[in-house]
C-alpha cells in the first residue's frame, strides 16, 4: 500500500476528531498550569497530549491490532515523556520544584494515549482527576504550608 492508498483507506475525519478531543481533555490542566506560573501551560499540555494521541494513531495504523509491537511504542512514548517531564523538575538548596507538573505532564500522555486506543472514558478520567488534583489540593497544601510542616515540593 502507497501513502496515496493509505491516505484513501483511512478516515481523515476521524483522526482529527481523536486529535481534536486529546487536545480538549488536556486544556483544563494546561489552564490551571498556566494560571498557577509553572513552567509549563497552555502550549505544553495540548502538544504533549496531541503528540501522544498522535504517536499512538501511526502505530495503530502501521501495525494494526499487533500487541507487541503497539506495547513497544507505548513503553517509548512513556519513556520520552518521563524525560521530558524531569526537565520541569528543579532542585534548589535541597528542595525540588515542579513535581506536579512532572506528574501531570506525564498523565496529559496517557489523556492522548487513551483516545488514540478509542478508551474515552480513560482518558476523561484522567483529565478530570488530575486538574481536580491541581485545583482541589493547592488550597490544602497551602494550609498543611502554613502549619509548618516541612514542604519538599513548593513550585509543583
Amino acid at each position: 500500500m502507497t501513502s496515496l492508498d493509505g491516505l484513501e483507506q483511512l478516515s481523515v475525519l476521524g483522526f482529527l476528531g481523536q486529535l481534536l478531543v486529546a487536545y480538549v481533555l488536556a486544556l483544563p490542566i494546561a489552564f490551571d498550569r498556566e494560571r498557577a506560573h509553572r513552567s509549563a501551560g497552555l502550549r505544553t499540555f495540548p502538544i504533549v497530549s496531541l503528540a501522544s494521541c498522535a504517536f499512538l494513531l501511526i502505530a495503530i495504523d502501521m501495525f494494526g491490532n499487533e500487541p507487541e509491537a503497539l506495547a513497544r511504542v507505548l513503553y517509548g512514548l512513556m519513556t520520552g515523556i518521563g524525560f521530558i517531564g524531569g526537565g520541569a523538575i528543579v532542585k534548589q538548596q535541597g528542595v525540588a520544584h515542579g513535581t506536579a507538573t512532572a506528574a501531570s505532564i506525564w498523565s496529559t500522555a496517557a489523556v492522548g494515549a487513551s483516545v488514540a486506543f478509542g478508551r474515552y472514558e480513560i482518558a476523561i478520567t484522567i483529565a478530570v482527576m488530575v486538574f481536580l488534583t491541581l485545583l482541589a489540593f493547592r488550597p490544602i497544601k497551602g494550609a498543611v504550608q502554613r502549619d509548618g510542616s516541612e514542604d519538599t515540593d513548593r513550585r509543583s
